[in-house]
């Protein structure tokens, strides 16, 4: 990374993403929708927000929460119509904030018209839209899918339609056929009705959905076998970053991206190779803006099972904010920094600790952390209050995420219910469940948190503790984690040249209390120092010529030590700059 910036407008801006059913119902239906969005757009300009993504708001019979889509060109009535959409892209505008939507397009929703019109008959002209094979048989004569992947959501990616004898693939839900992007005209039609229909309404950009699976292996091979107490297994190697991967993101640019001012971040799984991820960010080749690198939400999780949570070292983190941070240095490429989404457990639950006397410093300390990350900056909802993980006593009847309950069946079944099997999975899945995002945000301590005045709830549970966490008792409480997400934000925007841009250095890589790091940029120089632990520990800055000088710390002053060698208390978190740099 040369000292001379790049004053992109998605580089330098900090994106708040909202989960539409979550985030504030406005008619009393239980259900989050758009103009409770807009009715929170103040709230979260104050925050220091430049853009907002919205996860999926499209027309769908809501199997995943959205990611089923079944009309690009409409709103899920619950949620509002095109004309609140209007609204609310007007209204950030005028705000000075960018609106970027979901752009799902590995798959829809069985019930959008393309699909049905695909799976008429075997020479409708859709049902090349789609991935369509014939059955296998084994020797005994029973019939098999064509292939052995296993879908995210458990069980077969195949499912059998009658009606014209053939199997199509569906990764995740069956209620999710995949779109066959070899068809041409699938790729125009993708084109116009679920990008340039938005693009033209004023739309800012997409986070793309599954952006490396578009480009499946035409040779549809069996997967090798990792679990053998299963015939579904395990296939991303045959369906992600495909053949023609890059061609297709190419051709989105030139076709449609390229004219507009639009901003792509693509969530990018299944790529642990820097070199691969750079084939998507190089900005002369125009692919992606920016993509979500999955290892750090990732930490914890099985290597056969996602909810298989196993436990792991704070190394193991360092490690991967080491290796995501370094890996644009020298390059056009760009890169993000982020913990949370709508897919995973809380950061202060999973990284740091949400015991009551340590929540709030490790919520502080955490933002410390991910606002001295180079990168595109992205919190989710409810992360800047520091909302926390489910209790660990609800029950698998509180869990509505179609992954995690199914899985959780899939292991009954498995398992002939065995207890202590069984226990495990609870505890997994309150570690790393998606419903642990997506309860309802929580606005202040009236019922059901503020979010809903409907009297029957919430469409989801609310969490115990929203009359300790909730927006309302920090936001005049200048010591709050709401107040110092604040702070850090400004902050980073004040010192953006080495926080939002700089180059970094780990030190001390293998301590499993520590985490120290170094960030520079043309002369400038910071030096971060965070304690993952629930005990004081020391730390070693390193060497400088110019003193350094403290600037910000979720404890609010510094304690403990002059020189090289610092003291820091239980999950605190600091910042320091080096001299004149201050």
């Amino acid at each position: 990374m040369a000292d001379n910036l790049d004053r992109v407008w998605w580089k330098d801006g900090v994106v708040y993403q909202i989960y539409p059913a979550s985030f504030k119902d406005s008619n009393g239906d239980g259900l989050g929708d758009i103009p409770g969005i807009i009715s929170k757009l103040d709230y979260i300009q104050n925050l220091g927000v430049d853009i907002i993504w919205v996860s999926p708001m499209f027309e769908s019979p809501q199997i995943d929460m959205g990611y089923d889509v079944s009309n690009y060109e409409e709103v899920y009535p619950p949620y509002g119509t095109v004309k609140d959409m209007e609204n609310l892209i007007e209204a950030c505008h005028k705000r000075g904030m960018r609106l970027v939507l979901d752009l799902v397009v590995n798959h829809t929703s069985d019930q959008h018209a393309w699909f049905k019109e695909s799976r008429s008959s075997k020479d409708n002209p859709k049902r090349d839209w789609y991935i369509w094979k014939p059955p296998r048989y084994a020797e005994d004569g029973t019939r098999l899918p064509p292939t052995n992947w296993r879908s995210y959501f458990s069980g077969s990616a195949w499912e059998y339609d009658e009606h014209t004898n053939e199997y199509y693939l569906h990764l995740f839900a069956k209620e999710m056929p995949d779109l066959n992007w070899e068809s041409e005209e699938c790729r125009k039609a993708i084109y116009d009705s679920a990008m340039r229909f938005w693009l033209d309404k004023g739309v800012d950009g997409f986070r793309v959905d599954c952006v490396n699976m578009y480009s499946k292996s035409t040779d549809f091979l069996d997967a090798p076998i990792v679990d053998s107490r299963f015939y579904e297994q395990p296939a991303w190697c045959y369906y992600a970053n495909g053949p023609r991967m890059h061609e297709f993101l190419r051709e989105m640019n030139e076709k449609v991206l390229n004219r507009y001012d639009a901003m792509t971040v693509g969530e990018l799984p299944h790529t642990p190779d820097p070199k691969r991820v750079l084939d998507y960010v190089g900005r002369k080749d125009k692919q992606l803006s920016m993509v979500f690198q999955f290892d750090i939400v990732d930490i914890g999780q099985g290597g056969t099972h996602k909810y298989h949570f196993e436990e792991w070292k704070l190394p193991v983190l360092k490690k991967i904010v080491e290796k995501w941070q370094r890996f644009i240095e020298g390059t056009d490429g760009w890169t993000t920094s982020f913990c949370e989404n709508h897919d995973q457990g809380r950061s202060i639950s999973r990284f740091a600790s949400d015991a009551p006397e340590y929540r709030v410093l490790s919520g502080k300390m955490l933002s410390l952390m991910m606002c001295s990350l180079t990168g595109t900056l992205f919190i989710y909802q409810g992360q800047e209050i520091g909302m926390i993980n489910v209790p660990k006593d609800w029950p698998i009847d509180y869990y509505q995420d179609i992954e995690s309950v199914n899985f959780y069946k899939l292991m009954a079944a498995k398992t002939n219910n065995d207890p202590e099997e069984m226990a495990y999975v609870m505890r997994s899945l309150q570690t790393l469940s998606r419903d642990n995002a997506r309860i309802p945000m929580q606005w202040d301590d009236s019922p059901y948190a503020g979010f809903t005045e409907r009297k029957e709830g919430a469409w989801a549970h609310v969490h115990d503790l929203y009359p300790e966490i909730n927006v309302a008792k920090q936001l005049d409480d200048p010591n709050s984690t709401l107040s110092f997400w604040k702070d850090m934000i400004r902050f980073r925007k004040q010192h953006g040249e080495v926080l939002v841009h700089g180059t970094f250095e780990a030190c001390d890589i293998e301590n499993e209390k520590t985490f120290v790091f170094v960030k520079r940029f043309g002369g400038k120089e910071v030096v971060v120092a965070l304690n993952f632990s629930n005990e004081e520990q020391e730390v070693v800055l390193p060497e400088h010529e110019k003193e350094l000088k403290f600037m910000v710390g979720n404890h609010g002053n510094e304690e403990g030590g002059k020189g090289e060698r610092r003291r820091l208390r239980p999950w605190e978190g600091r910042l320091y700059m080096a001299g004149g740099d201050a």
